[in-house]
């Protein structure tokens, strides 16, 4: 394994630089299409303001709900006088209420995402920014509480979200309870990496589910023995154990989402939650516990929750798979009694997640995508409602926080329904964040968040390849703003600055393929101390891959004497080229001026003097920023593998195309070009460098760069291979 740390940005700029230009780039013209309107000037999106966040503070109680007449309709025109909120059953005065429109926070220049050209080369996701997003949905399968059965027809539901109901401004996360920290994948709008998290949605054998909905009948008609009670009480612990599990695990998402402006929503799908044991009617105050804070949290935090019973409609009646050869009657009866208890019971869990937190419990219904649309549904509008608390409310009763209840009542004649968060705790939001965190919780806390901290900029960069001796190998490249950082003056002109770092690559079940947690010292003077503090630098990290499959690197950041943290994650999916299907590697790319890549072609060995390339090249235009200028060209490199050769001609056919696209739309499609294999040493690892002028007329944006390999003498199904990188126009 080959870890390095890179002070300077150039370092990596000089690097790429040598690699590709030797080769014969490919100078393409400048894109003909010029951006329209609304793509050189974006639109901006209503923004909702910063009051619009539920908060509960010593003068202030912000809470949130959905009000809707017996039909469904919701009703937005309610006013102050028309409302009642009592606290413990006491009415409060409300000083605060309006309707807050979320459909107002769509970006209608990206209401319809681009169509692509060929099923075998789909459109680049489009990274969204906070104030595009629509709504926030954090998809959480219950694998520690979910059937065989169930576990199908959940992963076709939410294939069918991502197929028909996820649009271009939603950010989604597809977690699995039973998956760790790693399962936390972060929150995008790029359907790989939820597809991907799709395909691991399987059934837990080590969870409280069983094979179907519930057990099928069977025994003997003698009392069961104290062996067979024992094991009942057993199986009542670990499910009420995995019940805790499941309620961890939401509380550690929900504690995530509390980064994110708006209204968030979680949908819980799950075979059921029992709260209560009839047998034990004390033993369950530890999962009533853990509902209590959970709700409490998602108040706090203004995330709704919405839970969906994957069982479906059930008969509860005698099935196939029940035997009754030797149970009397009146067994039967109770034993079906008990059945259609225990499934009511299940869902009563659910029922108080979602009724807590002001959302829906769809259950009974076999259409599982059509409730995960009810969910998309209810997302539309609701009301901030506020009031301001009596003392007493913060005051601790026999030495504890006291959970207060709330009630909303409309007096407007009419019936209505209303869903709200019904209660906190008395602990003001000040109170409940003031903990302090020893250094190492804080990384950890930056690490497994699913939001990038920003307390130091940083951006990260992943490519997979593959080298003929080590194998496939994940390159990450972490690009750190070094004027985030905190230098100290030393004698001398010497400047220091301290930082602890930490990596964690997951493999797609959850599972530390790789890790690195260091403390790091940095000591520069002079240009070098100005170029940190203006351009950066760069850590890289490379990280042997033994098996295919889809990962994620997490990186934190924290600067010692601040305390400040800077963290990113990214998807990666690292394909089995064993298989010897048509693949390319992550693309490398940086910007030159014109004039500098004009005079590297003519004379490339003068090219590789170092002195004159740091001259020639923008910092902020290297392969882990992509910030590049107007004017400027784009180099670029990667690596083809596994491309088919002729019989005759013991040659490679490849053709190659680039495309560009801004927000979701086309803005260039370059002409197809007969891939030059000439000279290539490994015909099995293709290298491939070309270039693109990003002509003065390409407005300032994000964009994404698109690369499109084509082998005629490959298999049909397999004889396209596409990858892309982001990057920044700026002026």
């Amino acid at each position: 394994m080959n870890k390095q740390f890179l002070i300077s940005a150039l370092t990596i700029q000089l690097v790429l630089v040598q690699m590709v230009l030797p080769g014969s780039a490919q100078t393409l013209p400048a894109p003909q299409q010029r951006p329209t309107a609304s793509q050189s000037v974006p639109q901006q999106p209503a923004r909702q303001d910063d009051d619009d966040v539920v908060k509960i503070t010593t003068n202030l109680v912000q809470v949130d709900a959905v009000v809707t007449e017996k039909n469904g309709r919701p009703v937005t025109d309610l006013r102050p006088e028309e409302v009642e909120i009592r606290e413990d059953g006491k009415p409060q005065k409300i000083t605060n209420l309006s309707y807050v429109v979320l459909d107002s926070i769509a970006n209608p220049a990206r209401t319809e995402p681009a169509k692509p050209i060929d099923k075998t080369a789909p459109v680049p996701p489009v990274r969204l920014r906070p104030e595009e997003v629509r709504r926030t949905m954090a998809l959480v399968v219950d694998d520690l509480g979910l059937s065989f059965e169930s576990a199908h027809f959940v992963r076709q539901a939410l294939k069918k979200f991502l197929d028909q109901q996820m649009q271009p401004n939603d950010l989604v996360a597809i977690i699995r309870t039973g998956g760790g920290m790693g399962a936390l994948q972060q929150f995008t709008s790029d359907k790989r990496q939820l597809y991907a998290a799709v395909e691991k949605v399987k059934w837990n054998p080590t969870g409280r589910g069983g094979i179907g909905a519930f057990a099928p009948l069977g025994g003997s008609a003698s009392s069961p023995s104290q062996t067979e009670s024992a094991n009942a009480d057993l199986d009542q612990f670990r499910e009420d154990i995995f019940a805790v599990g499941t309620l961890g695990a939401v509380h550690y998402i929900v504690r995530g989402l509390r980064e994110l402006p708006g209204r968030k929503s979680v949908v819980l799908i799950s075979d059921g939650l029992r709260i209560f044991n009839r047998s034990d009617p004390g033993g369950s105050g530890r999962i009533l516990a853990a509902l209590r804070n959970l709700t409490d949290l998602a108040n706090r935090a203004s995330v709704v929750i919405y839970t969906l019973d994957a069982r479906g409609l059930q008969a509860l009646s005698l099935t196939a798979a029940d035997s009754t050869a030797e149970m009397t009657t009146a067994q039967i009866e109770q034993s079906l009694s008990d059945r259609r208890t225990d499934f009511f019971e299940s869902q009563n869990g659910l029922n108080y997640l979602a009724q807590q937190t002001g959302g829906l419990a769809i259950r009974n219904s076999n259409d599982l995508a059509g409730g995960i649309r009810r969910v998309v549904d209810d997302q539309k509008g609701y009301y901030l409602i506020a009031y301001r608390p009596d003392e007493s409310t913060f005051d601790r009763v026999n030495g504890r926080r006291k959970f207060h209840k709330l009630a909303l009542k409309v007096t407007r004649p009419g019936k209505f329904n209303i869903r709200m968060r019904n209660g906190f705790f008395g602990v003001t939001d000040e109170q409940s964040a003031s903990a302090t965190q020893t250094p190492a919780q804080q990384l950890f806390t930056a690490l497994t968040s699913p939001f990038g901290a920003t307390g130091v900029q940083v951006r990260l960069t992943s490519l997979f390849a593959n080298d003929l001796k080590i194998g496939s190998f994940m390159r990450s490249m972490l690009h750190v703003r070094g004027r985030d950082l905190t230098f100290t003056d030393e004698p001398d002109g010497w400047h220091k600055a301290v930082f602890d770092i930490v990596a964690v690559t997951f493999g797609d079940n959850g599972v530390v393929v790789d890790q690195l947690n260091r403390t790091h010292t940095i000591r520069v003077k002079g240009k070098t101390y100005e170029r940190i503090l203006s351009s950066g630098f760069t850590y890289n990290l490379t990280v042997p891959i033994k098996k295919a499959g889809a990962y994620q690197l997490r990186t934190a950041l924290r600067d010692l004497p601040s305390s400040r943290l800077g963290s990113a994650n990214q998807f990666i999916e690292v394909p089995d080229l064993k298989k010897n299907r048509l693949t390319i590697s992550g693309i490398l790319a940086t910007g030159m001026r014109a004039d500098a890549y004009k005079k590297s072609l003519s004379a490339p060995t003068q090219a590789a003097n170092p002195d004159e390339i740091i001259e020639e090249l923008d910092s902020n235009a290297g392969a882990a920023l992509r910030m590049f200028k107007t004017g400027s060209v784009l180099v670029y490199g990667f690596v083809i593998y596994n491309a088919q050769v002729d019989k005759i001609s013991r040659r490679p056919q490849l053709q190659t195309q680039l495309r560009l696209f801004r927000n979701g739309q086309q803005v260039f499609t370059g002409r197809e070009i007969a891939f030059d294999a000439a000279n290539q040493v490994d015909l099995k690892r293709l290298e491939a460098t070309g270039a693109i002028m990003l002509g003065s007329d390409l407005g300032p944006g994000e964009y994404q760069l698109q690369v499109i390999v084509t082998d005629p003498l490959g298999k049909e199904k397999y004889r396209v291979a596409t990858q892309w990188i982001d990057f920044e126009v700026v002026k």
